[in-house]
């Protein structure tokens, strides 16, 4: 076993001991010892219920004849840090819970690992140590949170972004505003639509490192308690089989993932997310292959942002089993690769049913025939940008404005606010990617608040910063290279105008090769914003986001 290393033979009595004073016994370390890092906390709506979630998969490690040994990480709320200084250290939080993970994961030898998380960056960080520590593991998600309900609607956190905007212009009162506050969030889970933290649990299960159910299965349920159990009696199997993540985590099963991700129309974070944990596998993901995968992938569901229906509703109607297996019909997936059952994905998928052909579109009759994310290049954006098209309105996805140009996130949101921002502009914020924000935030706030006071139908706004998972619109986000580096974004002046092509997948600067060339030379690269701490360590260190903003090599 892994963990003789540090309790096996004469020279380890030492240690021993020290385990002794943590109250095991030789029996339970004499067992394999399975590591769980949990993020569990008190500061996300998404982890204060992961200690009942860690309970239960050291249950399922004990029923099947294993020793739990439990350490935390950290976590960050995005909606919390929304807005604020604090979302710059968001995406950063994901390369230090991978490194934090890698830490204990060496420092203590387990023979296997159960990873209990939920949301935003939390997610991806975990599913990155799995892969570079490549011991048998399994990822356990908290589970979505439900929708809330206001005047028999369902509502959920967006709703309450865009009630900002919504009371900005004057459309709704302060009581309904409040209405929506008490009751959009109603308890413990990640945020009910297909945001960040859900479409990265539900990406976990088609990659295969996670149990079916993974992805949908509500927080508040005892079936996600269940699940739970399940999962550590089968990191138990993991270890018994020395089945490692990268055995799962092929390019096959990297494909299929990218495949859900274009039928769900998951997060924009995914592009973000996926490149960098096929890092960690020795997989490289290109922008390219996400749009030709998009164009043979059709958009199967329209879950919040994207639509009316919420996690619980894909769960009902089967979740991703239901998905995949949709897929399938086309040979749209790869089925006879391994996953953590143990069994392939057909296999997984076998007795699979569509419960709601509304929320889970028959293959042969989508929402749209390719997929709901779609990768956008030209001369704005030589290295990509991301948008999710499934969210935008079918009049935004051609789109020709001028440039209402902004330096930071504050800046476009008080223009937005105090009513500057008009019919037909393209907002431009930049200076806010992962080396000159730094930390490239997630900017809910500007695209909640355009929605809010009613022009996401007739503004786009782009930025070399990201979205967060719920926002709707034509907002393109990962805009590379990022200004800080002296892309394009950097040289739009106000008033120039931009051309945006969704279904073409083309974003151009109408500005002349000779005048871009005028003001590139003009350019003067500026400091980091912050020059102290992780955050500045972070900017020298980070790639660009068309790489999955993962730290150099080198």
């Amino acid at each position: 076993m892994r963990s003789d290393q540090m309790k096996k033979g004469l020279e380890r009595t030492p240690h021993r001991s020290l385990l002794k004073a943590l109250a095991y016994t030789d029996e339970e370390i004499n067992r394999p010892i399975i590591g769980i890092a949990s993020s569990y906390n008190e500061v996300i709506p998404g982890h204060n219920h992961l200690r009942g979630i860690v309970e239960a998969v050291k249950a399922g490690i004990r029923m099947a004849g294993g020793t739990p040994m439990e350490f935390n990480t950290i976590g960050v709320c995005d909606g919390i840090a929304m807005g604020h200084k604090g979302m710059k250290y968001s995406l950063i939080s994901r390369e230090l819970i991978a490194d934090s993970v890698e830490i204990m994961g060496t420092a203590y030898p387990f023979d296997g690992l159960a990873a209990v998380c939920s949301c935003d960056k939390i997610v991806p960080g975990m599913l990155m140590a799995m892969l570079r520590l490549n011991i048998p593991s399994i990822l356990i998600s908290g589970g979505p949170m439900l929708a809330g309900r206001v005047n028999g609607k369902a509502v959920d956190l967006i709703s309450v972004f865009e009630g900002v905007g919504a009371k900005s212009s004057g459309k709704i009162t302060d009581l309904e505003l409040k209405q929506l506050e008490d009751n959009a969030c109603p308890g413990s889970g990640s945020c009910s639509g297909m945001f960040t933290a859900n479409s990265m649990n539900c990406l976990s299960e088609a990659l295969g490192l996670s149990l079916p159910g993974n992805g949908t299965i509500p927080a508040v349920s005892a079936g996600r308690t269940r699940l739970a159990k399940t999962s550590g009696m089968k990191v138990m199997e993991l270890v018994a089989k020395d089945i490692k993540p990268r055995d799962i985590a092929t390019e096959k099963a990297f494909l299929n993932a990218i495949t859900a991700e274009m039928a769900l129309g998951s997060s924009t974070n995914t592009v973000l997310h996926l490149p960098a944990i096929a890092n960690e596998a020795g997989v490289a993901l290109g922008l390219d292959l996400f749009n030709r995968v998009s164009e043979r992938t059709p958009n199967l569901c329209r879950i919040s942002p994207a639509g009316s229906r919420h996690m619980e509703d894909l769960d009902m109607a089967g979740g991703i089993p239901a998905l995949m297996a949709e897929l399938n019909k086309n040979g749209l997936i790869n089925p006879d690769i391994l996953t953590v059952t143990g069994l392939t994905v057909k296999e997984n998928i076998h007795n699979a049913e569509n419960l709601d052909p509304e929320v889970i579109r028959p293959v042969n009759s989508p929402y749209s025939r390719d997929g709901g994310l779609r990768i956008l290049f030209g001369s704005l954006a030589p290295d990509g940008a991301v948008v999710k098209k499934s969210a935008v309105d079918k009049r935004m996805l051609t789109h020709k404005g001028p440039a209402r140009v902004f330096d930071s996130e504050e800046d476009a949101m008080a223009a937005i606010l105090d009513g500057k921002i008009k019919k037909g502009d393209v907002v431009v914020i930049r200076y806010e990617g992962p080396k000159g924000g730094p930390g490239m935030r997630g900017m809910l706030s500007p695209t909640s608040a355009i929605a809010g006071v009613g022009l996401d139908r007739d503004v786009a706004l782009i930025t070399d910063g990201r979205f967060s998972g719920g926002t709707r619109g034509a907002a393109i986000g990962h805009i590379s290279p990022e200004a800080q580096e002296g892309g394009p974004i950097a040289l739009v002046q106000e008033g120039d105008m931009i051309q945006i092509d969704i279904p073409a997948g083309k974003i151009d600067l109408l500005v002349s090769e000779d005048e871009v060339e005028k003001r590139l030379n003009a350019w003067e690269r500026p400091d980091y914003k912050v020059k102290e701490g992780c955050l500045y360590r972070y900017a020298r260190q980070v790639t660009s986001a068309s790489t999955g903003a993962i730290f150099k090599k080198d």
